[in-house]
């Protein structure tokens, strides 16, 4: 799914016009982002939890040469899917 896809389909749920849509969608990104770059969690009841993770520098290597290389350490994020979102796929 696109983010105009996801866009289209809040817009048919939630009784909003597409530039309502888009722009609670654009908030809601915002939002996760801002809170995961000061170190918070993010949970959503029953959907699931984004957590800031820190990735520690080690070595990697080039699929295509096969050299090993450095990997700096870096920040990512992470989603742990909930309960009822886990019954939905599996049910």
């Amino acid at each position: 799914m696109t983010k105009a896809e996801l866009v289209a389909a809040i817009s048919d749920k939630s009784g909003l016009n597409r530039s309502q849509a888009n722009a609670a969608l654009t908030a809601f990104v915002e939002a996760v982002t801002s809170s995961l770059k000061e170190g918070h969690d993010v949970r959503l009841v029953g959907f699931g939890a984004f957590k800031p993770v820190i990735r520690k520098a080690g070595a990697a290597r080039n699929p295509k040469t096969g050299a090993k290389v450095q990997r700096p350490a870096s920040k990512t994020a992470r989603f742990q899917a909930g309960e009822s979102l886990k019954s939905a796929l599996n049910g």
